[in-house]
């Protein structure tokens, strides 16, 4: 079990991640002598955990919403009587990802206030494209057959849709879930441009002041974390598909 858990990339990222979480605030040195320019080289106003904790609070709550939002949306618009929607719901979720994140932030916070709350009406927008599209193409390709031999033995569209279309589909909508998240990873710094706290604020912090430093810190712990769930995304694809095999 150790030596498998040794071979596993997502167990050297989350190492990577944690001991980075707990030697940068001790690196002055380190970073003192590859930025001597700089006076305060290591970014020390909050702790690195708690940003950490912070972002993913963020990344979560918005990334539930969009889940929750396009699975829903998605499952309307492939039943018979949703289908003339499809396009509808489609096109609206697709312009609300075109807006840019910097650009719902401004239309939202004189509306709603710094915080937040506007944070996650961004990030909701930016995330539930992805999930909306997965989930419409796994119901979708699932086989016809499939459904008539369902019905056939006497399940309702009800039976079917959980015990036949979503078990079959789940891939594909986890993987749109997955492309969701890691999206979200990384649009979530610019939250802190409107007073939340996440890794965006050593970045937004370091642009501000010229402290290429900061904005280096923030950016390898925003690409630790998006890397390390990706991989745990891919090990729940990977035990997905273990018991799918008969």
């Amino acid at each position: 079990m150790a030596r498998r858990a040794l071979r596993d990339p997502l167990t050297w990222v989350a190492l990577m991640l944690a001991a980075l979480l707990a030697l940068l605030p001790r690196a002055e040195g380190l970073f003192a002598f590859l930025f001597p320019w700089l006076e305060r080289p290591i970014y020390q106003q909050e702790s690195f955990f708690a940003l950490l904790g912070a972002h993913l609070g963020l990344v979560g709550a918005s990334s539930a919403a969009a889940s929750l939002v396009g699975i829903i949306a998605g499952i309307a618009v492939t039943r018979p009587s949703g289908a003339e929607f499809r396009a509808i719901v489609t096109t609206i979720v697709t312009v609300g990802q075109t807006f840019p994140p910097v650009a719902v932030l401004a239309i939202a916070v004189p509306v709603m206030g710094f915080g937040a709350l506007p944070a996650l009406v961004a990030l909701f927008l930016y995330g539930v494209l992805p999930i909306l599209e997965s989930t419409v193409a796994g119901l979708t390709a699932v086989p016809d057959a499939v459904r008539d031999a369902a019905h056939g033995i006497g399940m309702s569209d009800g039976a079917v849709l959980r015990q036949v279309d979503l078990p079959l589909a789940a891939p594909v909508i986890i993987a749109g879930v997955r492309t969701s998240v890691i999206i979200n990873v990384g649009t979530a710094a610019i939250a802190s441009t409107v007073g939340v706290r996440s890794l965006g604020l050593p970045i937004i912090i370091g642009l501000n002041a010229a402290n290429v430093a900061y904005v280096l810190q923030g950016a390898v712990l925003i690409g630790l974390t998006a890397v390390a769930l990706d991989l745990a995304f891919e090990r729940v694809l990977r035990r997905m598909e273990r018991w799918r095999r008969p």
